[in-house]
């Protein structure tokens, strides 16, 4: 059974930095994707960064420059570097995991649909 379990939310002030971490225990590495969405309230869920197996990555245009994904296959996690955040970067965030990456077939890294395991989210509030 996949877990996939984040932690590192918390409050912040904005220009302020935090590191959320996805542990995906049990998970095989092996020709994957894993990302990031956020959700906050009142809004739909968006794609924030993905990274696949052979660590190409993708980001949302309103975090290049702030944000890096990253990732230890060894301890099977993945991460989000989260640097000068605004307070419109709050919100719940989520960490997914498919098999293989979305544009391998022609899907888009930032669309949920494609992605089949997801955590529980960890809140991230900047004021």
């Amino acid at each position: 059974h996949v877990q996939l379990v984040e932690s590192g939310g918390g409050s912040v002030q904005a220009g302020g930095s935090l590191r959320l971490s996805c542990d995906a225990s049990k998970y095989t590495f092996n020709k994957h994707c894993m990302a990031w969405f956020r959700q906050a309230p009142g809004k739909e869920r968006e794609g924030v960064a993905a990274i696949d197996s052979d660590g190409y990555i993708r980001y949302a245009d309103s975090v290049k420059g702030r944000f890096t994904i990253s990732k230890d296959s060894a301890k099977n996690s993945v991460y989000l570097q989260m640097n000068s955040l605004k307070p419109e970067d709050t919100a719940t965030y989520y960490c997914a995991a498919v098999s293989k990456p979305p544009w391998w077939n022609g899907g888009s890294w930032y669309d949920e649909r494609e992605y089949t395991h997801w955590g529980q989210g960890t809140q991230v509030t900047v004021s």
